[in-house]
């Protein structure tokens, strides 16, 4: 199938299934452990429910957002990923090529393959994903770097302060940093599409790829662990770096991760200006709730204070509305974007970016809603209803 017939993230996913390497696409396309939490993200979204209201003009719909105060034109924002570059040559490029003809945030990563200052070329609203090292000078650094490159949103990643366990890396003979092993060389081999447009064309111009934003004396291959002690994940962060973050970051921040109503709290208190609920889309804590289960809860607590984003395992536009019924103001997508730019890079992205639109449009008009700040009036009926509705026959 080629991306243009793709009529859904499904399809697109289908695509960069056959594209890439299996080892690679799991990577991205699958959770951690168990995966229980993988399949409870589906569920839950599955389980919310949204009540139409009927006999209503909705010719002039409308899905545009203020998102710290800037208007966009839909509620999306491309969040970090590391993998991007292996899904396509110059991959971090594409996408936030995608997202500036879209007009939303690109969230570059800390473990990017590309450098913030090149992304930055592409005119792109650029935000910087944060991973706190153990060496906190070091990270101060990368934030100074972050914002000299014109980034204006800090996003301190809080949920991953240590490695998560995919077994299925080990099966694939898979992993970051990538292991030169016989399965995988197999893996890549029967993919000669990757091997020659991704990989050959990154060590034919760029070398071996490498963590592009670690510091040039601790910098390594992305086949190789960290040099350092000193960049590894820091398992001591506490909400007193967060303070100290707030003074030190002259732009947004934002704390990513969250699922409790009370570290929402503690987000306010330090004085932070959004947070995301997410579980990492499933791919750390097999155990952790879904976001859209706590999201209520926490925007009952700190929607007012600040911006509450959210993300994990969006596939739909109708994914996308539910998240925004619940009172998200804006939604982080990742898989579903880097299916498109595996299928074809920038267009690739571009037309998984498009078709979310067209789903959260087509969702809107059937809902009978024309902006998004009427979208919670449909989570509302539905509560009404259920809580209303006579006990037995």
């Amino acid at each position: 199938m080629n991306y243009r017939n793709a009529l859904n993230i499904d399809d697109l996913r289908a695509v960069a299934r056959r594209r890439l390497p299996k080892g690679i696409f799991e990577y991205v396309d699958r959770g951690t452990e168990d995966e229980i939490s993988l399949r409870g993200n589906r569920q839950a979204f599955d389980a919310v429910k949204l009540a139409p209201s009927v006999l209503v003009d909705v010719s002039g719909r409308s899905q545009e957002v203020d998102v710290f105060g800037r208007r966009q034109a839909m509620p999306l924002v491309i969040a970090p990923t590391a993998a991007a570059g292996l899904m396509w040559h110059d991959g971090d490029v594409q996408l936030a090529r995608a997202a500036a003809q879209a007009d939303i945030p690109f969230c570059v990563s800390t473990q990017s393959m590309t450098t913030i200052e090149k992304i930055g070329e592409t005119g792109a609203h650029l935000w910087f994903q944060l991973y706190v090292w153990r060496d906190r000078k070091l990270t101060h650094a990368l934030i100074d770097r972050a914002r000299d490159a014109g980034a204006e949103t800090l996003v301190l990643t809080a949920d991953t302060v240590v490695s998560p366990k995919r077994e299925y890396n080990q099966h694939n003979g898979f992993g970051i940093p990538l292991k030169p092993s016989l399965r995988g060389a197999i893996d890549v081999a029967s993919h000669p599409r990757w091997l020659l447009s991704v990989l050959f064309r990154a060590l034919m111009t760029e070398g071996v790829p490498t963590y592009v934003h670690y510091p040039a004396e601790f910098r390594t291959a992305i086949t190789r662990v960290a040099s350092s002690d000193a960049l590894k994940l820091a398992d001591n962060v506490k909400w007193e770096e967060v303070t100290e973050l707030r003074r030190r970051w002259p732009g947004r921040l934002i704390i990513k991760g969250v699922l409790r109503a009370n570290d929402a709290q503690k987000a306010v208190n330090c004085g932070v200006d959004g947070i995301v609920v997410s579980n990492h889309g499933a791919r750390n804590l097999d155990i952790a709730p879904s976001p859209i289960d706590v999201l209520p809860r926490i925007v009952d607590k700190v929607g007012d204070r600040l911006v509450v984003l959210a993300d994990s395992s969006v596939r739909r536009g109708s994914d996308v509305v539910k998240l925004l019924a619940l009172g998200a103001h804006a939604v982080l997508v990742g898989r579903s974007v880097l299916f498109g730019l595996a299928a074809s890079g920038e267009a690739g992205a571009t037309h998984a970016l498009e078709l979310l639109k067209a789903e959260i449009d087509n969702t809107m008009a059937l809902l009978g809603q024309t902006t998004v700040s009427q979208l919670r009036e449909c989570l509302e009926s539905v509560s009404k209803v259920m809580t209303s509705a006579p006990i037995g026959g």
